[in-house]
């Protein structure tokens, strides 16, 4: 395996980055199922959709409490484990909404079970992967598993609308659950924990370079605390963790949780909706791919900028588009989807150069939280708002208004005065 290093065979850590793909796909395909569940539970069980809204509100704020916990885990036991845990509770989560018959069913099916799966393998993991595995082409890493959510999306969300459409939801959950445990024998053989594993040295490393020692094994626990405390102090670390609020509020919060509901409102059959949502992850995929290249030559705050700017802009004409019919939200689409998550590349750059890669994974996770805490409180607060006032346009416009307030605070990470410190770790 050794000579894989030095042959002109595909390098061991673009395998990894194509497992750890598989593996965020089919639970970003799944996290996404209860979009098209939506409507499907109201009409069978009578629950409005502030009742179900907060399901994926729970599950969203799991996703990301989870996520720094799990980067801890993964230096205690490693990223098999990890990851076989987390695909594990992921069936066993969604499994259990085929036995709801009660709101709080739901709410511990997906908020606590869905949400610790699919949060043990959220991209949290492809930083630890791409800080681990590559010196060169770090950004295009990341960025290729990035795609890993839009893929997911694509692929899921039309076959499960039509599957609910044909054959009831209860058929859909099936499927769902069964591809996800596809995944397990994929990680059991395939994925390693660091290229020394198997005699390799990262991706772009020298053959003569020296690799790092192993970490200390600590208490996940404490480490995570740890570097909590220490992240707390830095303006980086909140202006990094405000942008991914807004983030996490104007994607996986309002258009991943009430895009085709809203579609419904307007008269759009599910199926079509999503298909549009589906679309705009083709448009992500090409998004996210620049975004990792992009990253590897470019200032990330200057990316981040045009990015939160964009999802602005395309947020603030979508309750336009609705009353344009399909060609406007084709529109739409286009914007939103190019830049659905470009901002991961550039903000794992960032969180790696201001605070070192060896803690970078632990605090791109505690920066995840904020990202999931906003789509948590989006997700819920939507619903609030779709049952109050009947439709979801303030949702929108002010979700719009907050990401352009993003795209001028991101110009200020890194701009410190001379007689602010950098945080004590950075130095790794």
């Amino acid at each position: 395996m050794s000579m894989l290093q030095k042959s002109h065979r595909l390098h061991y850590a673009w395998v990894i980055t194509a497992v750890a793909f598989v593996s965020f796909l089919v639970a970003a395909g799944v996290r996404s199922a209860p979009t098209v569940l939506i409507v499907p539970l109201q009409q069978e069980f009578g629950w409005n959709r502030e009742t179900i809204s907060l399901a994926i509100g729970i599950q969203l704020l799991v996703y990301g409490l989870i996520g720094p916990f799990s980067a801890g885990l993964v230096e205690r036991i490693g990223l098999r484990a990890t990851f076989i845990g987390a695909i594990a509770l992921i069936v066993a989560g969604y499994g259990g909404t085929l036995l709801a018959s009660q709101p709080w069913h739901l709410w511990l099916a997906w908020g606590i079970g869905a949400g610790l799966g699919t949060g043990s393998a959220a991209l949290v993991l492809a930083a630890i992967i791409a800080n681990r595995w590559f010196v060169a082409r770090r950004g295009i890493a990341i960025g290729i598993m990035t795609t890993s959510a839009a893929t997911g999306q694509l692929i899921f969300l039309p076959l499960l609308a039509n599957i609910v459409q044909h054959f009831g939801w209860r058929a859909s959950v099936w499927i769902a659950c069964g591809a996800v445990a596809m995944v397990l024998p994929l990680l059991f053989f395939f994925m390693y924990d660091r290229p020394r594993d198997i005699g390799l040295k990262p991706y772009g490393a020298p053959d003569d370079a020296v690799d790092e020692p192993l970490p200390p094994r600590v208490n996940p626990f404490a480490a995570v605390f740890t570097a909590l405390g220490e992240c707390v102090q830095s303006r980086d670390f909140w202006l990094l963790s405000g942008s991914f609020f807004v983030c996490g509020a104007s994607t996986f919060g309002l258009i991943g949780t009430h895009f085709i509901p809203a579609c419904l409102d307007h008269g759009i059959p599910e199926t079509t909706s999503a298909e549009i949502l589906a679309g705009m992850g083709v448009f992500n995929v090409v998004g996210t791919l620049s975004s990792g290249w992009l990253t590897d030559r470019f200032d990330s705050r200057y990316l981040l900028f045009w990015w939160y700017g964009l999802r602005g802009l395309s947020l603030l004409f979508l309750p336009y588009a609705f009353d344009m019919s399909y060609w406007g939200l084709s529109v739409f689409g286009l914007f939103y989807g190019f830049d659905w998550i470009t901002t991961v590349a550039p903000t794992v750059r960032l969180t790696s150069n201001i605070f070192g890669l060896q803690k970078a994974g632990i605090v791109y996770g505690w920066i995840m939280v904020m990202h999931q805490v906003g789509a948590a409180v989006f997700a819920y607060a939507s619903g609030v708002l779709r049952t109050t006032f009947g439709d979801y346009n303030g949702a929108f416009i002010f979700s719009g208004a907050i990401c352009i307030v993003a795209a001028f605070l991101v110009l200020r990470i890194g701009r410190r005065s001379p007689a602010q410190p950098r945080p004590a770790f950075a130095g790794a």
